[in-house]
């Protein structure tokens, strides 16, 4: 960063204290590039969350048992060999999150009465958490989907409760993460960028004008209005650097796309792998990964088997034999994803460290029981980041523990400093 623009940057962030704007304004950070925080030396801790909107099948995913001898359920049996990497909870869930499908979009967010009149969302746990850090890697998240119908669908949401749309080709994210545009295009990049940074000028000078003449609460409302033009003063220079340092070089070539909805599986396996090619390229550190079994068609199981309809026909299952033998072959090919997942991240070493316990990796729904639209008793199993595994922690079937419980433990362990997030109460003991 040249002299010039730290004293422009500076003059700026001067002007909005005078102007009463309440921050604790980092001054110091701004002599330094982002590359050279003293967050980027600290051990990176990540975070992967992943979804199925319609959940998995409830009898035979819980196991009888809590604690740490449980008996593995049919649906989790094929975890065996990495059954001490991941911890299952039961009795979790969202106080007044109900609905059915309508808290698919609730998931990471906890925001109450989804079917209420004037309903709007809150802001998702990966945003929460990425203003919370700071922009460490070039992407502060990634919000990734499989089969996801982009308009209607995310995990992640602004804080004004407004949808992040959902990447579903894992060739454009590849190009995102790895492509350097040419200089033609980057030098486009950093003048549409100079540009927006041309018209935040303009927006103070005609704000610092009119600050003369404003009584108290509109004095009030102004400030908050220059703090929002602050914050994105921050994003945008921070931009202007990322856009100068070059992108990592891929270790692998560019994927080809799966376009049929049909090869759901296969999909999910291709964007895990994008997951963890992200984390081990340091291009971010927070992921999330909705599977929209809703918007899924008849799809393909293994080998020569096929389901005979859509994943939502399919969830309504009304306890027809051939539909529940599916949707249970569905939940395992979820699970052996899940343990390919689980053992591809402990092979990997960051500084002699497997990258599985520097990666927390939370699979879960916000549905309970697809067939009924039951939305409690959430299923939740949660692997990697340097937690105690190994267990079953099982809380009360009929007062379930606020979901969000959890969020806040993985907040902190991230390095969030905060004790509260959506719906929580607390933490959640037992994982240290």
């Amino acid at each position: 960063m040249n002299a010039p623009y730290i004293v422009k940057s500076l003059s700026r962030r001067r002007f909005l204290r005078s102007a009463g704007v309440t921050l604790a304004l980092p001054i110091l950070e701004c002599l330094r590039p982002v590359f050279g925080k003293a967050a980027q030396v600290k051990a990176p801790q990540r975070l992967l969350i992943i979804s199925n909107n319609l959940g998995f099948l409830p009898k035979p995913f819980f196991p009888k048992n809590a604690g740490r001898d449980y008996e593995l359920s049919p649906t989790l049996a094929g975890l065996n060999e990495v059954r001490n990497e991941f911890t299952l909870f039961s009795g979790m869930s969202h106080p007044d999150v109900n609905g059915g499908h309508s808290a698919e979009n609730c998931f990471l967010t906890a925001a109450r009465g989804p079917t209420k009149s004037g309903f709007r969302n809150q802001i998702s746990l990966d945003q929460y958490a990425a203003e919370k850090l700071g922009q460490l890697t070039r992407h502060t998240t990634l919000n990734l989907g499989v089969n996801i119908d982009k308009a209607n669908r995310s995990l992640s949401w602004t804080r004004d409760g407004v949808l992040l749309p959902a990447e579903d080709s894992a060739p454009a994210l590849f190009r995102r993460m790895f492509v350097q545009g040419d200089p033609a295009a980057v030098k486009k990049q950093l003048q549409q960028l100079d540009e927006r940074g041309s018209i935040l000028d303009t927006l103070l000078d005609q704000t610092k004008r009119l600050s003369r003449d404003l009584g108290s609460t509109d004095r009030a409302r102004l400030d908050q209005y220059l703090t929002s033009v602050r914050e994105v003063e921050e994003r945008l220079l921070t931009a202007r650097e990322w856009e100068l340092k070059p992108k990592p070089i891929a270790t692998q070539p560019e994927p080809k796309d799966i376009q049929d909805k049909k090869l759901i599986f296969e999909k999910l396996d291709l964007m895990l792998s994008m997951a963890q090619l992200a984390f081990e390229s340091d291009s971010t550190r927070i992921v999330t990964l909705m599977v929209d079994a809703f918007a899924t068609p008849a799809f393909h199981l293994h080998g020569d088997d096929n389901t005979t309809e859509g994943y939502h026909g399919l969830s309504h299952h009304g306890q027809s034999e051939e539909k529940v033998r599916q949707l249970a072959e569905a939940d395992r090919e979820q699970m052996r994803l899940f343990k390919k997942l689980i053992q591809t991240l402990a092979s990997k070493r960051e500084d002699e460290v497997r990258l599985l316990d520097r990666t927390m990796v939370l699979f879960g729904s916000n549905m309970g029981d697809a067939n009924t639209h039951d939305n409690y008793n959430l299923p939740i199993l949660l692997a990697g980041g340097g937690f105690k595994h190994g267990q079953h922690l099982a809380f009360k079937r009929d007062n379930n523990l606020p979901l969000s419980n959890l969020f806040v433990s993985l907040l902190q362990r991230l390095g969030v400093e905060s004790d509260s997030f959506g719906s929580s109460t607390g933490t959640l003991s037992g994982l240290m």
